[in-house]
């Protein structure tokens, strides 16, 4: 009996039902099952700690792989969507989940990312808008007083001639640069956002369905914005732009001498005009911006992704050159309008309104400057773009061009 005792416990047959409770060296046979019992309830508790874990762990990359899945949706140009080599780790949506992971990355439409978004357009905007300040106050000048110049090249010859060489032909410099900085950095900041913000409240299949009106709206939207930081130093640059001498060496002294003369108000009268003028603008240019690149694309016949981060960035100014064509085209009336506004008074003279100018000008004054204005939009435009898209892929963003989650692609 004690041979077959030792033989059952070295084969591990412990459920023998005719085992009898005999005492094997002081310890009964019922021990030993109870602790046979006992160590398979606690193998059977690790199976199940083992099995919740798992599902756990299945379902945390079940949410990560979705979440990846919209990104890729999210920031793709539709014309790549159908492109069977993309891959969740070569799509956006694979640097926010990486973002996780590195402390250093952005974590897209957080609070870093909005910021850097806007720091983008300040240093985008700010920075062209002041480039081109020569082209900008002949501009100017020929809006209110189109016989002044015969062409840009005689303006700049006069200007240099009359009003002390390069120092003259920057007229205006500085609250340009302090205007369109502020301007730069509430229109892209807030375009990212407000885009994010129609996306989501219109929902997956309208987002797709509506994107080129949720585009139209996010830019409108931030141009509204926008243009309430812009507008008191446009008032001050047209100012110092469109008097002889200028009125004020600076944009704190011009903004000074504003007040003082006419109020605080003087300094905002002419933001309707600029909302008529900016707005369509800035829907103009967001818009078109992406279509175009999604065009030049199609022309080139590979993918985006095929091409260096040098390569996107020339298609990003490419489209931003023929976008600012379509921007200066749109917005050219009311940009008329905006100078006109903000021209000095003659002595005894009324304060003219949108209504008293259009009936002096017409609508073929409405257009005058209008080539100048295409060459300086174009060029600040595409600048704009390359310079903004830069700066977002040296802080590890995307380049422009994204897209609203597609429904049919879960």
């Amino acid at each position: 009996m004690v041979q077959h005792l030792v033989g059952n416990l070295f084969s591990g047959a412990f459920a023998t039902p005719a085992l009898p409770s005999l005492s094997l060296g002081g310890v009964s046979a019922s021990v030993v099952d109870d602790a046979k019992a006992k160590a398979q309830d606690l193998k059977n508790k690790a199976s199940d700690v083992a099995s919740a874990a798992g599902d756990k762990i299945d379902g945390a990359r079940a949410a990560a792989s979705t979440e990846v899945a919209w990104h890729l949706r999210t920031f793709t140009p539709f014309f790549l969507r159908d492109d069977p080599s993309l891959t969740p780790e070569r799509s956006i949506g694979a640097a926010k989940a990486a973002s996780k992971v590195n402390p250093n990355q952005i974590e897209l439409y957080s609070g870093k990312y909005y910021a850097t978004c806007a720091l983008g357009g300040a240093i985008a905007c700010g920075a062209t808008h002041a480039f081109v300040t020569p082209l900008d106050l002949v501009k100017c000048r020929k809006q209110v007083d189109k016989n002044l110049y015969k062409s840009n090249m005689d303006g700049w010859r006069k200007i240099y001639a009359g009003e002390g060489g390069f120092r003259g032909l920057y007229t205006g410099f500085t609250p340009t640069l302090i205007g369109y900085s502020m301007q730069g950095a509430a229109k892209y900041g807030f375009y990212e956002y407000f885009k994010k913000f129609y996306s989501d409240l219109a929902g997956p299949e309208n987002a797709v369905k509506y994107k080129d009106a949720i585009f139209l709206a996010g830019s409108a939207s931030a141009e509204f914005f926008a243009d309430m930081a812009l507008v008191p130093m446009e008032t001050v640059k047209v100012r110092m732009q469109t008097t002889f001498p200028p009125f004020a060496t600076g944009a704190i002294s011009g903004a000074n001498k504003v007040i003082a003369a006419e109020g605080t108000g003087a300094l905002f009268k002419s933001l309707p005009s600029l909302w008529g003028r900016q707005i369509p603008y800035t829907m103009m240019k967001f818009w078109s911006f992406e279509a175009t690149v999604a065009a030049i694309y199609n022309a080139l016949g590979k993918p985006k992704d095929s091409y260096n981060k040098v390569q996107q960035l020339g298609v990003s100014a490419a489209a931003g050159y023929f976008a600012g064509i379509f921007c200066a085209v749109v917005s050219h009336p009311a940009d008329t309008m905006v100078s006109k506004l903000n021209a000095p008074l003659k002595p005894g003279q009324a304060k003219p309104t949108v209504g008293t100018i259009y009936s002096e000008i017409g609508f073929a004054g409405l257009w005058g400057g209008l080539g100048t204005r295409i060459l300086m939009v174009g060029t600040l435009t595409a600048l704009q773009w390359l310079i903004y898209d830069t700066f977002k892929v040296t802080f590890g963003l995307p380049t422009t061009g994204s897209a609203a989650p597609d429904p049919t692609k879960k």
